[in-house]
């Protein structure tokens, strides 16, 4: 078991404003300093209705937690959600919102990439599946719809099994003091080697959680044969 710990949010967040880019409603947001941090260029965070106003739209956030660009969205987010945003071809010196919408190019443009993203978001509801999360190799995140906490505490637990040169194993298991379970496993999508995360509710057993983490597996496995 780990035990989740309890840490004070203004050590894990910093406060961004936010302005809607279609009624210009602002609010100040807590965002992850992990994300921010670990990102060489921009954050994708993609904002549900409700959360600044009635709109749905992403923000582009560089290191020094300063909003780069807006980007209008036809769909809806069903919570907070956070991307990789940059790879190092993009200039960092980009300002405009029409500079970051015409030359990001990142990870998450990926067509097999947004294929997972959807079949993540599916798997997600307000019971069983809390939240969903994907990963590299070193825990770096690359998606999260996890709760602040979780995913401090899911990083951490993949940076402590990196600097120690911990052996890596296939597929593992959390379970938090809340009886929330992390369920993760390793698989590869042609070049790409990641790590697939699920939270679960309290309430749902260890064996349901693997059932439904292996179904995930499955589907992506065909994205894998796609790819290859």
């Amino acid at each position: 078991m780990l035990k989740e710990k309890e840490f004070k949010l203004e050590n894990l967040a910093h406060n961004v404003v936010i302005e809607c880019p279609i009624c210009r409603a602002k609010k100040k947001l807590k965002f992850p300093l992990k994300i921010i941090n670990q990102s060489k260029q921009l954050t994708t965070v993609s904002l549900p209705e409700g959360l600044v106003c009635k709109h749905n739209f992403q923000a582009f956030i560089d290191k020094n937690f300063k909003v780069r660009g807006y980007q209008k969205v036809d769909f809806e987010f069903p919570r907070m959600e956070f991307y990789e945003g940059g790879l190092d071809s993009i200039i960092d010196e980009i300002e405009s919102e029409q500079r970051v919408e015409e030359q990001l190019v990142s990870l998450s443009s990926m067509s097999v990439f947004q294929d997972i993203i959807k079949l993540l978001r599916s798997y997600v509801d307000d019971e069983k599946i809390l939240g969903s999360a994907l990963f590299n190799l070193e825990g770096k995140v690359l998606y999260s719809s996890l709760s602040l906490n979780t995913l401090h505490n899911t990083i951490r637990e993949f940076e402590v099994r990196n600097e120690q040169n911990l052996i890596q194993v296939e597929k593992y298991f959390l379970v938090l003091t809340n009886k929330q379970k992390i369920f993760s496993q390793f698989i590869e999508i042609g070049e790409l080697s990641l790590i697939i995360t699920l939270i679960f509710s309290e309430t749902v057993q260890l064996g349901m959680g693997d059932l439904h983490l292996r179904e995930l597996i499955k589907k992506i496995q065909k994205m894998k044969a796609i790819v290859n």
